[in-house]
């Protein structure tokens, strides 16, 4: 059975579930920070999934890649499934401007996490989710 790692549960708010995928925003406010986790178990790499699983995968996130983009207009794209902290099998897809407080290097270390405040999190929430329940993805 699917459990999201503690750690996720803490550092993200869930937004919604794609097919395969449970859509998480990352608390950290510097940057659109979103992740992908596969909802099935005991999974810590991209290879561990089944094929149809993997297709399904890299369709979600190129469905959320091309509308974060859109929304957050951002210059470039960061994907990554990195997993060296928190072990279970997720994706970050972090949208960048050129000139933001890391660039052009990645984004881990260079800022202390900034919670968002209540209403850039309801703006936020506002613009987005409407956006993914009219394409089908949440």
């Amino acid at each position: 059975m699917f459990e999201l790692h503690p750690q996720l549960a803490l550092d993200c708010i869930v937004l919604g579930d794609f097919p395969l995928c449970r859509l998480l925003l990352s608390r950290d406010g510097n940057y659109p920070w979103f992740i992908l986790v596969p909802r099935r178990p005991r999974l810590r790499e991209i290879y561990q999934l089944s094929a149809a699983d993997r297709g399904l995968l890299l369709e979600e996130s190129c469905q959320l890649s091309e509308l974060i983009m859109e929304v957050f207009q951002g210059d470039k794209l960061n994907v990554a499934a990195l997993g060296n902290m928190v072990p279970q099998l997720h994706v970050h897809h972090i949208v960048r401007q050129v000139g933001d407080a890391a660039w052009p290097g990645p984004v881990w270390g260079v800022l202390p996490p900034r919670p968002y405040s209540d209403d850039a999190l309801g703006e936020l929430l506002d613009t987005l989710l409407p956006l993914l329940k009219e394409r089908g993805l949440v």
